[in-house]
């Protein structure tokens, strides 16, 4: 006999998730529009994007419809269970990073610069100004 009480969102829920809000920030799209697109309310995009609500199949078809990706595009490849937590963690590092219009400016932007010297002093300025420190030190060499 199945359990009647529904099972909580997972690791891979959040995944999902993340993965739909990278998408949408990608083609500039609003939750609004989505949700309209999808025929949701655009709180109902907000839980899937947090993977606090899991994304049916049917869902999740739509969805992949309204960003124009294939299904695939929200999936993990399955690896082993030390790869996978590593990956997780990339995951949610790159989810919780490309989740602001401001960090996607900065690493499409950051994308665009070829001198690979160049991309080296940006990280460290970036660095330094995360750690508080004199972001002219991070020039010094």
């Amino acid at each position: 006999m199945r359990d009647a009480t529904p099972k909580a969102a997972g690791a891979i829920d959040r995944h999902v998730g993340s993965r739909i809000r990278i998408r949408r920030l990608q083609l500039a799209m609003s939750q609004e529009k989505l949700a309209d697109t999808l025929g949701i309310t655009f709180q109902q995009v907000q839980k899937y994007e947090r993977g606090m609500n899991r994304v049916s199949v049917g869902r999740l078809y739509q969805v992949a419809a309204a960003l124009d990706v294939p299904m695939s595009f929200f999936y993990p490849e399955p690896t082993s269970p030390a790869a996978e937590a590593g990956a997780q963690e990339v995951a949610d590092l790159v989810g919780e990073i490309a989740g602001t219009p401001e960090a996607l400016a900065l690493l499409r932007a950051f994308r665009r610069i070829e001198n690979r010297a160049t991309r080296r002093r940006v990280c460290d300025l970036v660095a330094a100004v995360a750690d508080g420190t004199d972001p002219s030190q991070a020039f010094d060499a």
